[in-house]
């Protein structure tokens, strides 16, 4: 059970964002003596200095396609200690499960990742296929420091990566039920809507910018902004907070304030939804400020080569037939599609992730590293 084994040594390391804790040596010191070249790429300030690791072997054929897997070696925070069954970074088995902080999210999927290359490379010493790991400690964080920054790097270089499996949890009930194909695109606003102060018995005197806002927020409620495609659902607006008065009942507010967010699909793009939103607040004889947040762009693989391979992989080593996807919030992925042309993600059953008792039951791990090892099999026939 090396992927057991190795799973448990990452989990034991206390790799909160942006700390790494040596889960990058760790895999150093595997991906070395099978001939990859691992390079550790620095970013970030001192206070928050986030550690990527990009580890490449060469197929000794020019030319030969790239296959990456990418992931991250950092967590979430734990929560209240006191509520987990056991120390959230001791490995611990109960009930044909592991529990630990990454079990699921997503150090289970790393070790698959290593171990999958192992055994590849040792019955196929010279595959007709490059192989690379792209694993950062800055994805559960603001995620400025780490996938972004080595893509950027790896594009300025000229680096050509052809396919990418992500390692995230995508799996639903049971493992190889689900690849995420692709994500939505995450587009943010604050909207400030400017109004006049005054005593709530004298509305003739002030201007209510509740009241004013009010019917245009309503309107962008209900906007259909486009009817998505067959691998997207539509665009979907929602408000996620309102702020407005003094905390006293007798005073109308000067401003109010509207945090929303876009996860928009790829038949509209940020500057599409931004001059329909501007057009619409104009309409409204609004006197506004609104600040543009583009939290990542969508990115979508259709089927061809990497998903028919994952999607066979699957049914070889689960039996079972996997479903596409496109669900969920953002991942990584919206960076490495920038330069790779097909990007999925594929891992264990999501359930338990960022949770308290986080686990995933052990009886996924080897056939998780399996689908992947076959997915190389079938790649670099």
């Amino acid at each position: 059970m090396k992927t057991l084994y190795l799973t448990e040594q990452l989990i034991s390391r206390r790799s909160i964002t942006p700390e790494d804790e040596g889960c990058q040596q760790l895999l150093r010191e595997r991906l070395a003596p099978l001939g990859f070249d691992c390079e550790t790429i620095h970013s970030g300030p001192d206070d928050f200095r986030v550690t990527n690791l990009w580890a490449k072997r060469t197929a000794s054929r020019p030319g030969a396609p790239t296959l990456v897997f990418a992931g991250h070696t950092d967590v979430v925070p734990t929560g209240p200690l006191d509520q987990w069954s056991s120390d959230p970074f001791v490995p611990a088995h109960r009930d044909g499960k592991l529990y630990g902080r990454g079990a699921a999210d997503m150090k289970t999927s790393i070790a698959a990742f290593v171990v999958a290359l192992e055994e590849f490379l040792a019955a196929n010493p010279d595959p007709a296929l490059s192989l690379a790991l792209l694993i950062t400690s800055d994805e559960e964080g603001p995620a400025v420091d780490g996938t972004v920054v080595v893509c950027e790097q790896l594009q300025a270089r000229g680096e050509k990566l052809d396919w990418c499996i992500v390692g995230e949890p995508s799996s639903v009930e049971r493992l190889g039920d689900m690849i995420k194909n692709g994500r939505r695109g995450s587009l943010s606003g604050r909207l400030t809507v400017r109004g006049v102060q005054g005593h709530i018995a004298y509305p003739q005197l002030a201007r209510n910018p509740i009241h004013l806002a009010m019917p245009a927020l309503a309107e962008l409620a209900a906007i259909e902004w486009d009817r998505g495609n067959d691998f997207f659902p539509p665009t979907s607006f929602q408000a996620s907070n309102i702020q407005a008065g003094t905390g006293a009942t007798n005073v109308i507010p000067g401003s109010l304030v509207v945090d929303f967010n876009f996860r928009y699909c790829t038949e509209s793009t940020p500057e599409g939804l931004k001059q329909r939103v501007h057009e619409l607040l104009d309409r409204h004889g609004l006197d506004y400020q609104l600040d543009w947040t583009l939290g990542g762009l969508p990115f979508l693989t259709r089927p061809g080569e990497l998903v028919g391979a994952m999607q066979q992989a699957i049914r070889d080593v689960a039996g079972i037939e996997t479903t596409l996807s496109t669900t969920g919030g953002t991942s990584d992925g919206r960076f490495i599609s920038r330069i790779c042309p097909q990007v999925v993600e594929f891992g264990p059953v999501n359930k338990m992730i960022h949770k308290i008792d986080e686990h995933i039951t052990v009886d996924q791990i080897e056939p998780l590293k399996d689908i992947y090892r076959r997915t190389i099999e079938l790649l670099s026939a």
